[in-house]
C-alpha cells in the first residue's frame, strides 16, 4: 500500500479510503490510485486485513464425500445463502476419513474463518466439538444438532416409508429392504420407515439383508444372490437404502434375465447420478440438498450475526419421491 500510495501521489490513508471506502474519495484520486495499483500488480491481503478486525467473511465447508451429488446440492445451498450476505465458502472434502474431517476442522480453526458448516461422518464428533469449544461457529448439515451446534437433516424415516409405501401401492407383496452397515444412522432410519410402512399392509411381507456398504459392488452382489434364487423366492420389490447399491443391484439383474421392474421393482436413495445413469432409470427419494445447504447458512448466519438471540436447534427436512422406470 505505501508502494501504492508512492506512484499515486497520495497518502496511505486514501490508498485505505479507495480499497475499503472509495464513496468518500474523489473521482479523480480514485482513478489515480486505481491506475498504480493496476501497474504495481498489487493485490491486498484480505486475509491479513480480516483477522486484524478480529473476523473473517470465508466460511467452510467439510463434506464427507464429494462423489455423492446430494453434497454439491448443499454446497450450492450454503453457497447461495453466503452470497447475500457477501461472505465466500472453501470447500474441504474429508474423503469419508476420519483423520481428513479431523484436519480440514483443525485447518480451518487455525485459519480463523468466520464459521463452519460439517457434513460429518457417522462417528463420534469429538473434532467438531473441539472447534466448538475454542469459540468457533458450527453447523452439523446432514446430521442432527448435539445440543451444542444447530443440525440441518432429512427426515430419513420417511424416506423409507415412501419408497416401501410407493413399492406396495403398485401391487407388490414381498418386499426387501437393503443396506448397511445397519449402524449407519441413515440406513438405520432408512430401514424403520420402510418397516412401519410394511406394518401398515396386510399381507405384506419384509425381507431384511444387512450389506457391507451401500455402493454399486455391495449391489451388485446383492443381484447376484437374488438372481441365484428361485423366483418364488425373490421379493417383487427392493427398496436399497442408496442409489449406488440400487444401480449394481439392477445390474446383476439385468444381466441375470430377470426383468426390472416386471419382476422386481426397485426403489433407491438420494437421487443422485445413479439414479439417472442406469439401463433402467431408478426411482428414487430426493433429499432437499439445496434447502438443506440454505438451511444451514442461515442458522450459521444467524449464530455469527446475531449471538445473543441465537439458540441451537435441528430442522428436520422432509423428502420426496422420484418416480422413474425401475419401478
Amino acid at each position: 500500500m505505501k508502494d501504492v500510495a508512492l506512484r499515486a501521489g497520495v497518502s496511505l490513508g486514501t490508498v485505505s479510503n479507495v480499497l475499503n471506502n472509495p464513496t468518500v474519495v474523489s473521482t479523480a484520486t480514485r482513478e489515480r490510485v486505481e491506475r498504480a495499483i493496476a501497474e504495481l500488480g498489487f493485490v491486498r491481503n484480505n486475509a491479513a486485513r480480516l483477522l486484524a478486525a478480529g473476523r473473517s467473511d470465508t466460511i467452510g465447508f467439510v463434506v464427507v464425500d464429494l462423489g455423492n451429488s446430494l453434497f454439491l446440492d448443499i454446497e450450492r445451498g450454503i453457497e447461495a445463502g453466503l452470497d447475500e450476505q457477501g461472505k465466500r465458502l472453501i470447500l474441504a472434502n474429508s474423503d469419508v476419513d476420519f483423520d481428513k474431517q479431523k484436519a480440514h476442522l483443525e485447518l480451518f480453526e487455525e485459519a480463523q474463518l468466520g464459521g463452519v458448516v460439517l457434513a460429518p461422518l457417522d462417528g463420534p464428533l469429538d473434532a467438531a466439538v473441539a472447534a466448538r469449544e475454542h469459540g468457533m461457529p458450527l453447523v452439523l448439515v446432514n446430521w442432527p444438532g448435539d445440543g451444542n451446534s444447530c443440525g440441518v437433516q432429512a427426515d430419513d424415516e420417511h424416506g423409507g416409508y415412501i419408497a416401501a409405501q410407493h413399492l406396495i401401492a403398485q401391487g407388490r407383496t414381498r418386499l426387501m429392504f437393503s443396506g448397511g452397515p445397519f449402524s449407519l444412522s441413515a440406513v438405520a432410519s432408512r430401514l424403520r420407515g420402510a418397516e412401519r410402512a410394511v406394518a401398515e399392509a396386510p399381507g405384506v411381507s419384509l425381507e431384511i439383508i444387512e450389506t457391507e456398504r451401500i455402493t454399486v459392488r455391495g449391489g451388485t452382489a446383492l443381484g447376484d444372490e437374488l438372481a441365484a434364487r428361485s423366483p418364488r423366492n425373490r421379493p417383487d420389490g427392493l427398496v436399497a437404502a442408496a442409489d449406488a447399491l440400487a444401480s449394481g443391484a439392477i445390474h446383476s439383474l439385468l444381466v441375470a434375465g430377470i426383468r426390472v421392474p416386471e419382476d422386481i421393482a426397485v426403489v433407491g436413495h438420494d437421487n443422485n447420478h445413479f439414479a439417472h445413469d442406469t439401463a433402467v432409470p431408478i426411482t428414487s427419494v430426493a433429499q432437499p440438498g439445496h434447502d438443506m445447504g440454505l438451511t444451514a447458512a442461515a442458522l450459521l448466519l444467524e449464530e455469527i450475526l446475531t449471538p445473543e438471540e441465537h439458540t441451537h436447534r435441528t430442522v428436520t427436512m422432509q423428502p420426496s419421491l422420484v418416480v422413474r422406470s425401475s419401478s
